[in-house]
């Protein structure tokens, strides 16, 4: 088994891979009389033939080290994870199937966003619960 160091997640190191998804990024904008803080347009769905569907999974906690055995891609539209708890989450990819992975650790109320067609590990939180809000290919994903 190779063994990987998961590092910080920052939006340069993820930036081949994706976007990361967090409060104070991109522009912001105060809404609902100035109590609320939208940051706006942080994410845009990337689809091909199909439509976009919000959805909610509940993934079972992992530990590290992490054996990656599972890897996958979406060749049809893009991929966002946000989690809907404060606990970090682990981010692995890799520039193809045989392709040495890279790992990050979210910080928390971090989300991210795989670009159409990246090669990651699946959704692998590191508490419970496990739960995530997923923006993706409504279609067979």
């Amino acid at each position: 088994m190779r063994e990987i160091a998961a590092r910080p997640l920052t939006a340069e190191a993820f930036a081949p891979y994706g976007k990361v998804l967090a409060a104070g990024r991109g522009e912001a904008r105060s809404i609902n009389a100035g109590l609320c803080t939208r940051w706006h347009d942080l994410c845009r769905p990337d689809v091909l033939d199909g439509s976009v569907a919000i959805s909610v999974f509940e993934a079972e906690p992992r530990t590290l080290p992490h054996s990656l055995d599972l890897i996958e891609r979406h060749p049809m539209g893009s991929q966002a994870f946000l989690p809907l708890t404060a606990h970090p989450f682990l981010v692995i990819v890799a520039d193809g199937p045989e392709a040495e992975p890279r790992a990050f650790v979210t910080a928390p109320h971090q989300g991210i966003q795989f670009h159409r067609g990246t090669w990651h590990g699946v959704l692998t939180p590191l508490h419970g619960p496990g739960l995530f809000a997923v923006v993706d290919r409504a279609e067979g994903a």
